[in-house]
């Protein structure tokens, strides 16, 4: 079984017991990804496209690490603390990906994110 670890210093180093990606089998899983300045580890929640656009972009690196792209994300799973933000998340993420491509995806509202931040972004990609 082939199974490699993904981590890259351009995104938010884990905080817990986990890491940034698995790559299996050409599958590359992408834990969530919050708002974490991967430079300073401090958290950009000002208003929630900064916060999504720094969510994508910290999913960027770890794709970019792991010899992949956007262009190659099968599943994207999106996590929000309030549904009213579902518009403006929407508008940050189509600037990621296009209508006529996109990944399939789910976005749902929970209780609470980790740091109590307003958006966690996962995805499934496809590399090699």
């Amino acid at each position: 079984m082939s199974r490699t670890i993904i981590n890259t210093p351009h995104a938010p180093a884990p905080v817990g017991p986990y890491n940034q990606a698995i790559l299996h089998n050409g599958v590359l899983y992408v834990s969530g990804q919050i708002a974490l300045d991967p430079a300073t580890g401090e958290l950009r929640t000002g208003d929630i496209e900064t916060e999504t656009r720094l969510v994508l972009d910290n999913l960027g690196a770890i794709l970019q690490a792991a010899g992949t792209d956007y262009a190659n994300v099968l599943k994207c799973s999106v996590f929000v603390s309030d549904i009213e933000n579902f518009g403006r998340i929407n508008a940050v993420y189509s600037t990621y990906f296009a209508e006529d491509t996109a990944p399939a995806r789910e976005l749902v509202e929970v209780a609470n994110l980790p740091k109590y931040v307003n958006v966690e972004i996962s995805c499934i990609a496809a590399v090699g």
